[in-house]
């Protein structure tokens, strides 16, 4: 697991290739990335599948708890197969642009 950390966005890329054991890394040390917008970066893991991103969804609800951003970069993906509670995008540029339009919408009051 790298950890990247840029202005209010923590960039997490998994480096094992093991989505459960990631997925259960990224959970045990949320509490020290919760006060930041988090990009799960699988783009290198190409056997990702729509359903195994749903392993992310509790993680999801503390970041909207917290009014934070949750998006996860993966590419080879049905993107309308995905869960609507997550926020999927196939590029890290695509990613930091969604964490910015949130901000403004939560800076707007939406």
């Amino acid at each position: 697991m790298k950890v990247d950390q840029k202005g209010h966005t923590v960039t997490i890329k998994d480096t094992q290739g093991n989505l459960n054991d990631f997925a259960e890394k990224v959970t045990q040390q949320f509490k020290t990335f919760e006060k930041h917008n988090v990009i799960i970066d699988l783009l290198s893991n190409s056997e990702v599948s729509e359903n195994d991103l749903k392993i992310f969804l509790p993680l999801v609800k503390l970041q909207k708890k917290a009014k934070k951003s949750f998006v996860i970069a993966a590419s080879d993906l049905d993107f309308n197969a995905v869960s609507d509670k997550l926020v999927v995008v196939p590029s890290l540029l695509e990613a930091h642009d969604i964490i910015e339009m949130e901000e403004i919408e939560r800076d707007l009051g939406f």
